[in-house]
């Protein structure tokens, strides 16, 4: 049975429903933080099988954790912005 590319990424990248408080905001910081947890599991088992050296786990786990650090600043170190209020129903 062949496999399509989407069930490939469903497969390699799993993600959990959010439960937390809903801002757009913190949808999308929760989705990079679970892909940068996926993406860490990957790097931990490829140097733990040997494909992989431990300075290579370390630079990517680096690259990885400094894009996480500037998705955070862009989504939630700025002031949450008014939402606007939906009318009253009759």
């Amino acid at each position: 049975m062949a496999q399509n590319s989407d069930d490939i990424d469903r497969i390699m990248n799993p993600t959990s429903r959010y439960y937390g408080e809903f801002t757009p905001e913190n949808l999308a910081f929760n989705a990079n933080l679970q892909e940068f947890a996926n993406r860490i599991g990957i790097i931990c088992n490829l140097e733990t099988g040997g494909k992989v050296t431990p300075e290579e786990a370390y630079a990517q786990v680096r690259q990885l954790w400094r894009a996480l650090k500037e998705s955070k600043k862009a989504l939630l170190n700025q002031p949450s912005q008014p939402r606007p209020e939906l009318p009253p129903e009759e």
